[in-house]
């Protein structure tokens, strides 16, 4: 009888030790993961140049980008009540660029619904001051309008109704623009090269050092040839093209490859210009 108990004292005593043992080596690893993330640097440029690098990611990205343009992918969202149409990868890069340099003005071409509107103001709300977006459109719809003026956030957007390469139009922008500073500029209107390098000829030089020109649906010069039949823009006629030969022609802007390659999925690659000179 004191052998069996000796020997289940002995039993207990070895489970309660390998399950010390066990609670360390737990507590162990998870001191280790802690010690790993609080070291390592979310954003890791070598996997964004790697996997943008990687042959394989960039054929299912464009085979998965034109797919999804098949069901109209981008008109799926909005942003505080109204429509944005916009891959959600952008809008999350464009609210990565305005709370980092944080605009006094930004300025956009091309309205629509005006969920891109929003997007800015509710940025342009959230940092504080007298930040304010400015929208620019050909044909701003009357129910579009009633719809953006009535928002909350419109109290921070203003709207030029016109075409954005309008001398008229222009001149109006630059004395919304004259003492602002930060100043960030978005084109996504009329997609042609010559209206794209027209507005980039008006606008680029409002942006101020620091800030961004961000140039929407390059994309196009990617995209199947017949992806737009009943536009007057496609490949070898786009956004890109005008990007190109802006660039021939300034010093003052630079194309951030890093922003494109972590988004993977953009409208806009070769279009994000960062304003390096005043």
């Amino acid at each position: 009888m004191e052998t069996r108990l000796k020997w289940y004292a002995e039993l207990r005593n070895g489970m309660r030790n390998q399950s010390v043992v066990s609670r360390s080596n737990r507590m162990r690893r998870k001191m280790e993961r802690m010690k790993l993330m609080a070291n390592h640097d979310p954003l890791d440029s070598e996997q964004i140049a790697a996997m943008a690098a990687d042959p394989q990611v960039q054929e299912l990205k464009r085979g998965l980008f034109n797919k999804a343009c098949d069901y109209r992918y981008s008109y799926n969202f909005k942003w505080l009540g109204r429509p944005i149409i916009q891959f959600p990868q952008d809008m999350v890069a464009i609210q990565e660029v305005i709370w980092d340099t944080k605009p006094q003005l930004i300025i956009e071409t091309g309205i629509a619904h005006g969920g891109s509107l929003i997007l800015s103001a509710s940025l342009l709300e959230l940092l504080g001051g007298d930040g304010r977006v400015l929208g620019i459109d050909i044909d701003i719809r009357p129910h579009n309008r009633k719809a953006i003026e009535a928002h909350p956030l419109a109290k921070r957007i203003d709207m030029i109704e016109g075409s954005s390469t309008d001398d008229s139009t222009a001149d109006q922008v630059r004395a919304a623009a004259e003492g602002k500073s930060p100043v960030m500029v978005i084109l996504d209107s009329n997609h042609t090269h010559e209206h794209v390098l027209r507005e980039l000829q008006l606008y680029a030089p409002l942006v101020t050092k620091g800030c961004w020109l961000l140039v929407f649906d390059t994309v196009v010069e990617e995209m199947d040839p017949d992806a737009f039949p009943d536009r007057p823009w496609g490949v070898g006629d786009n956004p890109l093209t005008a990007v190109h030969e802006f660039l021939k022609t300034t010093d003052r802007f630079e194309l951030d490859r890093e922003i494109e390659n972590k988004l993977l999925l953009t409208v806009a690659p070769g279009g994000w210009l960062r304003c390096v000179k005043d």
